[in-house]
């Protein structure tokens, strides 16, 4: 029989200030707790020095100037609400959990999870969206790319902010067993006001990828139940074509 494991807390801290939640995120075993979904639903083999993030000043959605800057324990049900976040980011958190786990997962806690098929961290690489790190010695802005390549750059630190560029045109297309299911294959386009364009894939490797739309012949997609790799490499191609087709088209 499997065993179950829970979560054991052996110690609980609730910091007031960012420099003092990331002086504890340095002790052995600390787990940083936002939402709770994510350490709760997969606890480890260690028992654990929660660090509970609320206390923080780190939430919200504002204005700045280029963008919009989301704290990072916003829940994803306030950026499925506010009307600052583009409309295909607000759509991928929407689709990214049911509403009982968007009222308590964050945006910074999706972004540690590094869920290889997770919708929103897909739209947000396809965004370009810079994340605030603070380190023990320094606090550092990475592009979300740069984490989902080296989730390292997490190590001892925390997020406080993620920021996405506004204007321009994007586009999301899709591939699942049915229209609620998480995509088998899913790809983001975005193009800024500067023209640039990027488009960001899941479904083709071990976490969600940016990937050159007339390059694709490099992709070597996983195997599983719900679709082979030669699929998903069919698939993805079929995907990447139609959103840099609408985002050509001036889909907002």
């Amino acid at each position: 029989m499997e065993r179950v494991r829970t979560l054991v807390i052996v110690k609980y801290h609730r910091p007031h200030t960012v420099d003092e939640a990331v002086s504890l995120a340095s002790e052995p075993n600390a787990v940083i707790l936002a939402g709770g979904t994510v350490v709760n639903a997969h606890p480890r083999e260690v028992d654990d020095a929660v660090i509970d993030l609320q206390a923080l000043d780190i939430s919200g959605v504002e204005s700045v100037p280029g963008g919009v800057r989301i704290g990072a324990i916003t829940t994803l049900r306030e950026m499925v609400n506010s009307d600052l976040i583009p409309r295909i980011i607000s759509d991928l958190a929407h689709r990214e959990a049911p509403n009982t786990v968007r009222n308590a997962a964050t945006i910074g806690g999706t972004i540690g999870a590094r869920d290889p098929e997770s919708q929103l961290l897909t739209g947000l690489l396809a965004f370009g969206a810079m994340v605030s790190v603070v380190h023990p010695e320094i606090t550092a802005d990475h592009p979300i790319g740069a984490l989902l390549e080296d989730p390292g750059l997490l190590d001892r630190s925390l997020i406080t902010h993620v920021t996405i560029p506004d204007g321009g045109t994007a586009a999301a297309g899709r591939t699942g067993r049915t229209p609620l299911d998480t995509p088998i294959v899913l790809a983001v386009a975005h193009r800024d006001r500067g023209g640039d364009l990027t488009v960001a894939v899941s479904g083709v490797a071990d976490r969600p990828v940016a990937v050159e739309p007339t390059s694709l012949e490099d992709l070597e997609p996983p195997d599983d139940f719900r679709g082979s790799s030669e699929y998903r490499h069919a698939i993805a191609g079929v995907l990447v074509g139609r959103v840099v087709a609408a985002v050509e088209g001036g889909v907002r």
